[in-house]
């Protein structure tokens, strides 16, 4: 079975006034359709870098340098400015990391939506705003037609996130890529969002890149992980075996800093480098 996205040496580096730095380095993996791969790692280990460069939205003073991105046998890398929108939404989409930065807040959510599907078909506002209603209903979203009459600050936090990723399912893409989906969520919430997503894995058989820095999530939700460290893949297996039997002493002190309840009282082990 070929691969729903294949990442080739993909480098992206920042020119800086003390010379170009090297924001992701050689990064090569393959996700199989049907599969939810976590990209895992600290705050500032490029995480989010490397899922803008999958989508190549990526802007001066950054630049791609080196590498290929197939999604579906496509490489997005050899499409013209025109034709590379064209693929975002319908064949790989990202849901960003915290919606009210992302929708908005002066138009409708049905606006947004609408506007989303008329990007890609020729079709009347109505027609947008059902689509957008139907993709609302996908996930569970109570009484979606109100929903699409409000503005982004009268939904509640889990209600947004689902809006972000019923938008990114519009089109039902061959990829999502999600971008630390349910950092600004509670924790009751969270949850919610986690299963939206294992859900949708069920029923559509969804591919996706889970990009968090909470291993908690990333285990509850992922197949394979990768830890980055650098701009670069320190480790790369399945969740199970990551968690149980650390290799790379970078894996082993991320998984070190974690704190724990009901353990007694111990120093916090932060992460060295």
């Amino acid at each position: 079975m070929s691969a729903a996205l294949d990442v080739r040496s993909l480098t992206t580096r920042f020119d800086t006034r003390k010379g170009p730095v090297t924001a992701v380095n050689d990064v090569n993996f393959s996700v199989q359709p049907g599969r939810i791969m976590g990209l895992a790692g600290e705050n500032g280990s490029r995480k989010s870098v490397t899922g803008f460069s999958i989508l190549g939205l990526i802007d001066a003073p950054g630049q791609i340098t080196e590498g290929q991105v197939l999604v579906d046998g496509t490489d997005l890398r050899s499409l013209s400015p025109d034709a590379l929108p064209r693929m975002r939404g319908k064949h790989v989409a990202m849901v960003f990391q915290e919606p009210m930065m992302t929708l908005n807040p002066v138009l409708r959510v049905g606006d947004q939506m609408a506007m989303a599907v008329r990007v890609h078909d020729r079709v009347s506002k109505s027609a947008a705003w059902d689509r957008a209603r139907q993709a609302l209903e996908t996930m569970g979203i109570p009484a979606p037609a109100e929903r699409l009459r409000a503005y982004p600050h009268q939904l509640s936090g889990g209600v947004r996130e689902r809006v972000a990723i019923a938008t990114a399912l519009l089109y039902r893409p061959s990829v999502i890529i999600a971008d630390e989906s349910t950092t600004a969520l509670d924790v009751s919430i969270q949850a919610q969002v986690l299963n939206l997503f294992m859900d949708l894995r069920k029923r559509f058989g969804l591919t996706a890149i889970f990009i968090s820095h909470d291993l908690g999530v990333v285990r509850h939700v992922c197949d394979r992980v990768a830890i980055m460290y650098l701009a670069a893949w320190s480790k790369m297996g399945r969740a199970e075996t990551l968690y149980a039997s650390p290799q790379h002493p970078y894996t082993r002190a991320l998984l070190a800093s974690v704190p724990t309840l009901g353990t007694g009282r111990a120093a916090f082990q932060p992460t060295k480098g």
